[in-house]
């Protein structure tokens, strides 16, 4: 099996963004950080520089950056326990320029008491953006954690134009 990647420099940030044959499977900061995941998740699997093979998903992830996308058609091989998936398939329900709280996830995953469990599937989301876990902020407004840091969050909702509470 095959882990393909490439960079993504954009004024905005500077991705690592990784694919099986099946479709993207992570986004990350470094190199390292993929390199990690790839071990944890798909074992032996060979890294690939391939900017052609990436090239769909990079010029789609560019889209959004620029503010030319708001829904993204990539395929996704996303990795994770059952309810893992679960809060992932309910990140990307989550419309263009709109927030929900921990809570409203738990809930919309039919579990409202696993606040806490959301938040920590949320946090090994591996494919930013794509899984917008961005839009989740906490309940009065403010912007809590992000695996790639509350930096990279406020740059993503500032172009899909969202308000929040610094």
């Amino acid at each position: 099996m095959h882990l393909y990647w490439t960079r993504l420099e954009d004024e905005q940030c500077s991705l690592v963004l990784a694919a099986t044959d099946q479709g993207v499977c992570c986004v990350g900061i470094t190199l390292e950080e993929i390199q990690e995941w790839g071990s944890k998740h798909l074992g032996d699997a060979e890294l690939v520089e391939a900017p052609e093979k990436m090239a769909l998903y990079k010029s789609q992830l560019q889209e959004y950056l620029a503010g030319e996308r708001t829904i993204f058609d990539l395929p996704l091989d996303l990795k994770g326990t059952p309810f893992q998936l679960k809060v992932f398939e309910a990140l990307q329900q989550i419309p263009y320029g709109s927030t929900v709280s921990y809570a409203d996830i738990a809930e919309a995953i039919g579990n409202p008491k696993a606040v806490r469990a959301v938040g920590g599937a949320i946090g090994k989301n591996p494919v930013l953006i794509a899984v917008p876990c961005h839009r989740v902020i906490g309940k009065n407004g403010t912007l809590t954690g992000f695996s790639s840091g509350i930096p990279l969050k406020k740059k993503l909702l500032t172009i899909e134009k969202v308000s929040f509470k610094d």
